[in-house]
């Protein structure tokens, strides 16, 4: 049953108890509960919406930063991935296997304010060894959402319209 609240929150952060009561079959009060022991045990960490800033006039500049570094002895990589996990420019931290040890994705105003985090911030850290940055161009599907509509091309229409009136 936490299983399918989980997909459908996951899916549909927006959906209401009644909802989520009436897909899972149960009572709006046992949903309540379940998320709010959910919440409680870090299962559910938050909820996020998902903006596509490519239709929005403000600048955003998100970028991919692989890091490799020198694992602690005693702590391994979880001391390092903390304290980049500190800073408010910081989205997501993941460790990974491969040449780099760490993804590291991060939203900054311009490509700019991303280079100075990667060379004042980043790349100051005791144990790290190099970084890779890469900057998002163009986002087309982001957790799963499609950012965009294909474009419809008129002329197709136009064709099978008159297709259409000849049948």
């Amino acid at each position: 049953m936490e299983l399918k609240l989980l997909e459908l929150i996951e899916h549909n952060a927006k959906m209401s108890i009644e909802e989520l009561s009436e897909e899972l079959n149960i009572s709006p009060n046992e949903v309540v509960s379940m998320i709010a022991d959910l919440e409680s045990k870090k299962i559910i960490c938050g909820y996020d919406a998902i903006i596509n800033w490519d239709k929005v006039t403000e600048e955003k500049c998100n970028a991919l930063i692989e890091v490799k570094v020198i694992p602690q002895r005693g702590t391994g990589f979880d001391r390092i991935a903390e304290r980049i996990s500190k800073f408010d420019e910081v989205d997501s931290v993941y460790l990974m296997s491969g040449t780099y040890d760490f993804l590291i994705i991060i939203n900054g105003r311009s490509m700019k304010e991303v280079s100075s985090f990667v060379f004042e911030k980043i790349s100051t850290i005791d144990f790290i060894q190099s970084t890779a940055t890469h900057f998002v161009l163009k986002k087309y599907k982001d957790h799963g959402v499609l950012m965009s509509e294909k474009p419809v091309n008129k002329r197709t229409n136009i064709i099978l319209w008159e297709i259409s009136h000849l049948i």
